[in-house]
This record gives C-alpha cells, structure tokens and sequence, in this order.
C-alpha cells in the first residue's frame, strides 16, 4: 500500500494490525450491513455510503459515462486491485480486478509480492491509464507499472486491460521509495508522475506524453518531505489538484494502518508551477516539512472515522470537486473504509472539506 513500504521496523506490526482489524471489520459488516456509512455522522466528513465499501484503501475515483469507478490497495481475497463501480457516488458495488495478476515481470523484479498497492487512473486520449506500485512490507525494492484500456466498463464490448510493463522501480540506497504514483498533466499540456512514500519523501518525474513513462533523461526531483529535524520521513500518497491559477499537492502525513491509533492526516500546499516550490498557507515550503492540514481526526478520538488519509480528487460534470481517501471506522473494529467528502475552496481559494 502506499503507506506500507516504509520503515522496517513497524512493518509486522502494521500488518497484523490491518488483517485483525479488516477481519473484525467484515465480520461486524456481516452481522449489520447498514453500520458503515449509513448516514451522515456529526464530526464526519464524508457522503453517506453503503454497499461494497471494506475494505478500501489508498482509494482513487474517476467517472466514465454515468458511472463512478474507484480503485484501491488489493487486499485478501480480493487481489490483485479491489475495483468498485457506483451510479450515485452513494451505493457501491464490486467488480473485478483490472489485471488478474502481478505481471511476472513486476513479480522478478519484487519476489513474494503478493498485491499491488495504491493505483492512479486518468484518462488520457482515448485511453485510460491506471499507475500501479508493487512492493513488500519492509523493503525498499518497489516498481510503478502501468496498465491501460479503452474503456472502464466491465460489461462494454471493448472492455481489456493491457499491462504497459515498468515505469519506474527503487531499490535499496536510492533517494526514493517507487510507490504511490499520481498522474497529473500541466497546463502546457505536459505530463508528470508524483510518486514517493517515507525514502526521500515525495518525487516529480516528467513523462513522455506518448509512452506515459519516464521522458528520455528525466530524474526524479523531491517537491516535499518532513522537516530535516524530525525522526521519520513520515510523508507519502501526492495528489496534484489544477485550480484557481494554483497547483495543489495534497500528501499524507504520519502513520496509517494501525486501526483506530492510526496517526494518518491529509496536508495541503500549493505552487504556481507543477514542479513546485509548493508552500503552505504560513508560507512554509513543502521540501522543508511543511503542509497546511486538510483532514485529520480529532486528538480526543471522539471522531468515529480515524487515520483519515491517502487521498484522490475528482471533479466531477457538475463543476463539484470529491475528495476519496480511506479512514478506519471505529464502530466495527477499525476496518479500513471507504470515503467520499465534498471539498470546496474558501475565500481565500484553499480547499476545505465539509465536515
């Protein structure tokens, strides 16, 4: 996920508390289906939702033709992607994942892998893009790949995912982690890959607009990370939103998948150009541990939903901006869930979301 290829010494930790906590989850689902989403909660900051919504994390959402799609970490049975599709942005069903498997060649560069983690779909052309990254909890050995297809519609006659093979990989020693990958296109009509999770913190690559890969000589560069002072580089999941003038980079701070005690948060800078500098609303750079806060669930812990966090944004037909992420739902067990938030933009033009 795009939070777990991180620091090695959380990682066991962090898995036995996502199985238990997905388990408890499903079972409390089970036994009272309308738990999850039901209705809209005081101190929630999300649209009511039913349906297939656990487990779902490192979510993304994008529409095609009258139905939504979001995409997400594969998870247990449901691997390698978990894919949902809804009419309403309310009620969500299941659908199969996009790739039946791990392409062989993401499996020889990342032996033992066993899902892929945190994807990206836009639509570029005529074609959809769908970023994946697979990796191992604990190691920093981790691939981007890209897959495309002409449509999203599982029923439509044109319906078939092609694997486009790597797009960037990491390993060990190099200054970034190649996970949570965000495709995002400049009003120059240039193309980019945001990616980077704890190693080196967040990257900007360009891309070759033809291909969706690397453009010929182009190297990663960092755009934020924690401040130099702080023990953890503990950043991850970019997503650029383009409006108002302004180029927005919503990341994720601090520490999912431990249940209910997540940490996670969503933080928010802006630059006028893709590549950045991106600054906060203090006028804190983002490269220097900056990040005015979006989202996050209240220290008290009375906020039902935790660890809000790893977030995607779709503007929708109806000029409406939606805000996905995953928060954990305290009501059954902490499960991993999905979310929907309208965000609007203030009247000093930064985003804020409906609470």
């Amino acid at each position: 996920m795009r939070d777990l290829g991180r620091s090695p010494s959380l990682r066991v930790l962090r898995l036995m508390l996502v199985a238990g906590a997905m388990v408890v989850g499903v079972q409390a689902l089970r036994s009272a289906p309308q738990a999850v989403g039901a209705a809209q909660d005081a101190g929630t900051a999300s649209l009511p939702l039913s349906g297939d919504i656990v487990p779902a994390h490192d979510p993304v959402l994008i529409r095609e033709g009258g139905r939504y799609y979001a995409y997400s970490t594969g998870q247990r049975e449901r691997r390698p992607l978990i894919a949902r599709t809804s009419r309403d942005l309310r009620h969500w069903t299941a659908i199969a994942s996009p790739l039946a498997t791990i392409p062989d060649w993401a499996l020889a560069r990342v032996p033992g892998a066993s899902e892929m983690w945190a994807p990206d779909i836009a639509k570029v052309g005529n074609r959809y893009r769908l970023y994946y990254s697979v990796s191992r909890f604990g190691q920093q050995s981790s691939v981007i790949g890209l897959a495309t297809a002409s449509t999203l519609d599982p029923d439509g006659p044109d319906h078939g995912w092609r694997d486009e093979g790597l797009v960037i990989g990491s390993q060990a020693g190099d200054p970034y982690n190649a996970i949570d990958p965000h495709f995002v296109r400049d009003r120059q009509g240039g193309e980019w890959l945001s990616f980077g999770s704890f190693w080196g913190g967040i990257q900007l690559i360009r891309l070759d607009p033809r291909s969706g890969k690397p453009a010929i000589g182009g190297k990663p560069v960092m755009i934020a990370r924690r401040g130099p002072a702080e023990r953890e580089n503990a950043i991850e999941a970019p997503f650029i939103v383009d409006h108002g003038g302004w180029y927005w980079l919503i990341v994720s701070f601090d520490y999912c998948c431990r249940g209910v005690k997540s940490s996670y948060h969503l933080r928010v800078g802006r630059a006028r150009k893709v590549e950045g500098p991106y600054l906060d609303r203090a006028g804190l750079a983002m490269r220097e541990g900056g990040g005015t806060v979006l989202l996050r669930a209240d220290a008290e812990g009375r906020d039902r939903y935790r660890g809000t966090g790893h977030a995607g944004v779709l503007h929708d037909r109806d000029g409406r901006d939606y805000l996905i992420y995953h928060a954990y739902d305290s009501a059954v067990g902490g499960a991993a869930t999905l979310r929907i938030a309208r965000m609007r933009w203030d009247s000093a033009g930064w985003p804020v979301v409906d609470r």
